[in-house]
């Protein structure tokens, strides 16, 4: 019997799939944060995942920079993998057919029926070749968006989300939104609280919804230093209580038009959308993390009744806040005492 390439049978594997030239910040993203979460959300908790790298020949593998990345496992290691995360390659870049080369697609074909998938970047090149792709929406890099929408004509691409999540395959943007991606696959793994101290140990924004767009359109006005970050800091004390333009504008000793103006150069979107954002992620957090009612949850986040927390929710997310409850509630979580 082959000896296994994952050591810790209780742990979830992720196997992540490099390939000549690739972005070194790719591959420390995926070992970084899954490497980071840990049962309980605790320093001292068991960790959640074991990742290990492979490649369609273990050896050395060329990056984009001036050095090379000794990989030591083969093919193999998707195998045993519970979740396989495809990196992006120079090879996408110059891609001019649908086809998979046949050394990976025999290393895919060793991928269990089930297996969660996954790709940043460009990787999405790969999931499309393999069909993984089809009939879903999809994203990558908006600079390869018209090549892979001619390769894979098939596929519902959008090019400004930062990830998309069709359950049993996930794509993600350019290589930061990697960062996004991993996140969401914790949090929807292990709930709010695991991912969001995975978030605060490697310092990076707890979460970013996945129809953000990928990259700003204008420019950002340069401002020497926050005009409205009182004001935030002060809402975000007071989330469950009413809050109008007028008392955020207070706060910075500003008129509320002027305050409006630099709140949109400061933020880019305007306060009462931004208040509305926030609640909306105290809200998530509740539902995951407790027992509260869907009504007394709209109440702890401001958002007044549970039909206006439905409404925002379905605006937002596209599904319920029952729904979400039990599609993000980690698996230990209690168990939501309403719906």
């Amino acid at each position: 019997m082959a000896m296994s390439v994952f050591s810790h049978s209780g742990r979830h594997h992720v196997a992540v799939l490099a390939r000549q030239v690739l972005l070194p910040i790719e591959l420390g993203i995926v070992h970084q944060l899954f490497g980071q979460a840990k049962e309980g959300a605790s320093a001292d908790g068991e960790r959640l995942y074991e990742v290990a790298t492979c490649t369609l020949r273990a050896g050395d593998v060329r990056t984009d920079g001036d050095f090379t990345v000794c990989v030591p496992h083969g093919p193999e290691a998707l195998d045993e993998a519970d979740t396989v995360i495809v990196l992006s390659s120079y090879e996408d870049y110059v891609q001019d057919t649908p086809e998979l080369p046949a050394p990976l697609a025999e290393a895919l074909a060793r991928i269990r029926p089930g297996t969660r998938m996954a790709s940043i970047c460009t990787g999405a090149f790969v999931l499309a070749s393999a069909g993984l792709l089809d009939g879903h929406t999809a994203t990558t890099h908006w600079r390869y968006t018209d090549l892979f929408s001619r390769l894979f004509p098939q596929v519902d691409l959008d090019p400004d989300v930062l990830y998309t999540d069709a359950g049993s395959v996930l794509t993600s943007a350019g290589c930061a939104s990697g960062i996004d991606l991993c996140l969401h696959i914790i949090r929807r793994d292990h709930g709010t609280a695991v991912a969001n101290d995975v978030a605060r140990r490697t310092v990076v924004p707890p979460h970013r919804e996945g129809g953000q767009v990928q990259y700003v359109r204008r420019p950002v006005p340069a401002l020497s230093a926050p005009a409205t970050s009182a004001a935030r800091e002060w809402a975000l004390q007071r989330l469950k209580e009413p809050i109008t333009l007028g008392q955020l504008a207070a706060r910075e000793a500003m008129s509320v038009r002027n305050f409006n103006r630099r709140f949109r150069d400061e933020v880019g979107m305007t306060p009462m959308n931004w208040l509305i954002q926030q609640r909306l992620e105290r809200a998530r957090e509740l539902l995951e993390e407790s027992n509260l009612p869907v009504d007394q949850v709209a109440a702890q986040t401001g958002l007044g009744t549970a039909a206006n927390l439905r409404q925002h929710f379905h605006a937002a997310l596209g599904i319920s806040p029952s729904a979400y409850r039990t599609t993000f509630r980690g698996p230990d979580g209690p168990r939501p005492a309403y719906t």
